[in-house]
């Protein structure tokens, strides 16, 4: 079986060779470009493509893949917001992710930026950099006893339910599916999480119904001075209204490991360029705002997880078995 990776990064093809001696089966080529209807031409005399989160498999791409003759489109991600899934399954194209490759990654990681928002850590650092021990503008609140709004409770949701409860946080969420295993949570209505809630971190996959969950109207129901942590899909988010938001100071402090237009961005050493929109720079302008680089998933537990997943995807196609991570019609 062939596959061909798009946006393939070092680590990643370090990660699958780790792995691939267990499927020889499996031959794989690597390719930096991302996944788009200019590049999946390449893909003639592949029996399946592996992409990542920004790669573009809408309708143009997936016609181009059919007409290579594709059998199988592997996501090495969680979220298929960027696959045309409707189209693919009517060519007989089978799509197939990682589901979830390391919850407790990302989790610790809105973790991590909810801290270091609140603590100033960025600020910190820099200070201590430059020989400025001075705490003005430092000052942040204890999380204990405050109140954790958790926007979606799957394996990623939970895991950092399961945090906050740790920081000893009243732990209050919303979801249409209750998960059992957490005891401790309780389930609320979206208006009255968005009311109570010191700390709200967003876990929901994205979808027409939660496409700029985060607007204007949900932010003026806020309470005063939350926190907002976002490690999900920056479409969640309508940047522009968070902005004002902040102006306003609504927001005591915002993490963000992913935000709207990051796509050219996202994993890209741009340090010499000049970036065509200013939302990163008006983000990065605001002392109570730390982002990071789409980098929730990146540790090599996940990574680790992603190969081995993504490769038993792959084994499963071959063997015309079901693995559990199809992507189709019922998944949406």
């Amino acid at each position: 079986m062939k596959i061909l990776f798009y946006d393939t990064k070092g680590y990643d093809e370090t990660s699958f060779e780790k792995r691939r001696e267990e499927f020889p089966e499996i031959e794989i080529d690597y390719l930096k470009p991302e996944l788009a209807p200019n590049t999946a031409k390449l893909a003639k005399g592949y029996d399946a493509v592996c992409a990542f989160v920004n790669c573009d498999v809408g309708t143009e791409t997936v016609e181009i893949l059919h007409q290579c003759q594709v059998g199988l489109i592997l996501l090495r991600c969680a979220g298929f917001n960027n696959v045309d899934i409707e189209r693919a399954n009517n060519y007989g194209i089978r799509v197939m992710r990682v589901p979830g490759y390391s919850p407790e990654a990302v989790a610790e990681h809105a973790m991590a930026l909810a801290l270091s928002a609140n603590r100033r850590i960025h600020k910190a650092y820099v200070r201590v950099r430059e020989n400025d021990f001075s705490l003005g503008g430092m000052l942040g609140f204890n999380f204990y006893k405050k109140t954790a709004g958790i926007v979606g409770t799957g394996k990623i949701g939970a895991a950092m339910a399961r945090i906050c409860n740790g920081f000893g946080m009243h732990v209050i969420a919303f979801d249409k599916y209750h998960n059992p295993d957490l005891e401790f949570v309780e389930y609320v209505e979206m208006e009255e999480l968005l009311a109570k809630s010191d700390l709200i971190s967003l876990h929901c996959p994205l979808t027409d119904e939660t496409y700029h969950l985060i607007r204007r109207e949900t932010i003026q129901k806020m309470k005063d001075g939350v926190i907002l942590v976002n490690t999900s899909r920056g479409g969640l988010v309508k940047t522009e209204d968070l902005i004002e938001g902040i102006r306003a100071r609504k927001f005591f402090a915002a993490g963000l490991d992913v935000y709207e237009e990051e796509k050219k961005n996202v994993f890209e050493d741009r340090s010499d360029e000049i970036l065509e929109s200013s939302i990163t720079a008006r983000l990065l302008s605001f002392p109570n705002v730390v982002i990071t680089s789409h980098q929730g998933f990146f540790t090599e537990e996940a990574l680790a997880s992603i190969s081995e997943t993504t490769l038993e995807n792959a084994m499963a196609y071959m063997r015309r078995k079901k693995s559990g991570n199809e992507v189709d019609g019922s998944n949406m």
